[in-house]
């Protein structure tokens, strides 16, 4: 008997069960204004979980543009503090808050609307039902269930989503990301609701198309170190530069005097310039190296993954003498957590050290994100440069 996926198996029973129940009990005409009150919660519910997600978002993540950063600024600046150290607060009570007001005021809204629509036509229903065999009530029962059940089905993925962002179990994370239902509901329903247009691109930007092989027979005989490779380079290959990206990198932030505006005008050069390469993550992902990594192949081709956009911003960091380093650790690309890399750059006139995600770029802002860390996590510095 083969192996069967705990997530998948409960999402399957966790979305049959209110079917089989309509099954089993029958629609009844003597229950009929009951189960359209029950229908109302239902619909009621799902607009407000994909509504409260959706707004919810802009006005505590994104808040980058209208009435979301008109909302946002109104909140006093201590509980914004304490909402971007804990980002967690964001999904586990402002969003539940905000569905349970767009609940309420949705179910009001449908209760009107059956007032004058639907509820007098109740007679005429109960009458036809009456009418009916047990088979027709039966299937008109597990019909009528469907929208509880997909409701059901949403809620579960939702919090599947939610909690493996900070449950941090590899065990469980596998079971996320092998399970085809849940995967598929997350790419077609969870994601667009939950990200922005731009960000709805980045579970194929990240898809594990990244790859870590540790030689253990081979030494570096001049340092005694164990040879690492990144998709098939070692990390000195990887961000070995040349003039061609020397010479732009200088030109590109010449006017600038600031260290975090250099780092900037790159990551958006990065970010808008380099396509990601689903040729190469399809061939990373079969563990076929046979392919051009790093710094050099990303400027000349515009073209990378996750590896070459972090070595490409190492290069052109390192040209115009800033301090910067590649980061390898893990990215959350809406169904579960994946090996991903990016930067940190320091930044002297603030003393301190700040991340960079040019691959995110279009997922939105990711420079110096103060929510930066509610999709990265295990972070290990693979390499820093002066």
């Amino acid at each position: 008997m083969p192996n069967i996926n705990p997530i998948t198996a409960l999402l399957v029973l966790i979305f049959l069960y209110p079917i089989i129940k309509g099954l089993l009990l029958k629609f009844s005409s003597k229950d009929l204004k009951i189960d359209i009150e029950d229908l109302n919660k239902t619909l009621s519910f799902i607009l407000a979980l994909f509504l409260g997600i959706y707004y919810g978002r802009k006005i505590f993540i994104q808040h980058d543009d209208g009435i979301y950063k008109i909302i946002y600024e109104l909140i006093p600046q201590t509980i914004i503090n304490y909402i971007e150290d804990k980002p967690f607060i964001i999904y586990m009570l402002l969003i539940p808050i905000l569905m349970l007001i767009l609940y309420k005021i949705t179910f009001l809204i449908l209760q009107i609307f059956n007032n004058f629509t639907f509820y007098p036509l109740l007679d005429n229903v109960e009458t036809f039902l009456k009418r009916k065999g047990n088979m027709f009530r039966s299937v008109a029962g597990a019909i009528f269930q469907l929208p509880r059940a997909i409701s059901y089905l949403l809620l579960i993925t939702l919090v599947l989503n939610f909690t493996s962002l900070f449950y941090t179990n590899d065990m469980f994370n596998q079971y996320l990301s092998s399970s085809k239902i849940y995967s598929y509901i997350c790419y077609k329903v969870v994601i667009p609701v939950t990200k922005s247009k731009l960000a709805r691109k980045l579970p194929s930007i990240i898809n594990n198309s990244f790859r870590i092989v540790v030689e253990e027979n081979s030494k570096d005989i001049a340092n005694n170190k164990t040879i690492v490779y990144y998709n098939g380079v070692t990390l000195n290959e990887g961000i070995k530069s040349n003039d061609d990206i020397d010479i732009f990198a200088k030109n590109l932030v010449a006017k600038e005097t600031n260290t975090i505006d250099k780092a900037k005008i790159i990551y958006n050069w990065i970010g808008k310039n380099i396509s990601y390469d689903y040729d190469k993550a399809e061939k990373v992902l079969n563990s076929d190296f046979n392919i051009k990594s790093g710094a050099i192949y990303a400027f000349q081709s515009k073209k990378g993954i996750c590896f070459d956009y972090a070595c490409l911003f190492v290069a052109m960091s390192r040209a115009n003498g800033m301090k910067v380093r590649l980061i390898t650790g893990e990215g959350f690309n809406g169904v579960s957590w994946v090996n991903h890399a990016w930067n940190q750059v320091y930044i002297p006139e603030e003393d301190r050290w700040v991340n960079v995600d040019a691959t995110f770029y279009n997922g939105g802002n990711y420079f110096d994100n103060k929510n930066f860390d509610a999709d990265h996590r295990a972070s290990k510095i693979a390499g820093e440069w002066k």
